[in-house]
């Protein structure tokens, strides 16, 4: 049995991710995914990367002209090492992240208080399901948006051959406290993968 696939009593969606066997759930983000939130969504103010790892998302963030901070609980070369999201104190204008597979309802309960104005998540598709997400999450504080991906995301190790096509459906989950109290479901024109890799 591939010992990635039960990391931390939570099965993985496909064993084309990739994850430290020591236990740090770390799946860099490609470029693109970020690329199609920021095409799509506008965030005013700062944003606050608080699962950077090796700074994947925070530099298509720089990129196009935003102050970010950058953060996370481990030391990957990049932003400030030693920071817990699930217990910062910090605010910001917007929270922008890939969070921890293993973590993502609590990052989701911290996100909604701790940003100002929007908070986006990458998660599986396949959050949205679930008993108990139904009753703490989608009752209470539902999303404002899903932008669901029509072309597939793999996340790599770094330094590995970029090829093929994931198995796993992924979509933004955006909170925006100016929205209306609803979920809006959207989808990503295809070309994000080719355009912006």
């Amino acid at each position: 049995m591939d010992a990635t696939y039960n990391l931390n009593g939570g099965f993985k969606p496909t064993l084309k991710r990739f994850a430290d066997l020591s236990g740090p759930d770390f799946f860099p983000t490609p470029r693109w995914a970020t690329f199609a939130l920021i095409d799509s969504e506008k965030f005013v103010g700062d944003i606050w990367e608080c699962a950077c790892g090796d700074g994947a998302m925070s530099r298509v963030l720089e990129e196009s002209s935003r102050q970010v901070h950058s953060s996370d609980l481990y030391e990957r070369g990049y932003g400030e090492a030693g920071q817990d999201f699930l217990t910062a104190s910090r605010v910001s204008d917007n929270i922008v992240t890939n969070p921890p597979y293993n973590c993502a309802e609590g990052f989701v309960a911290r996100g909604v208080r701790q940003s100002k104005c929007k908070f986006a998540l990458l998660l599986r598709l396949a959050f949205l399901e679930g008993a108990n997400r139904a009753n703490t999450i989608f009752a209470k504080m539902p999303p404002s948006r899903v932008w669901v991906f029509s072309e597939r995301i793999t996340f790599y190790p770094a330094g590995a051959e970029v090829k093929g096509s994931g198995t796993t459906a992924y979509a933004w989950f955006v909170w925006d406290k100016d929205a209306a109290n609803r979920t809006e479901l959207r989808w990503f024109k295809p070309g994000y993968k080719a355009r912006c890799a």
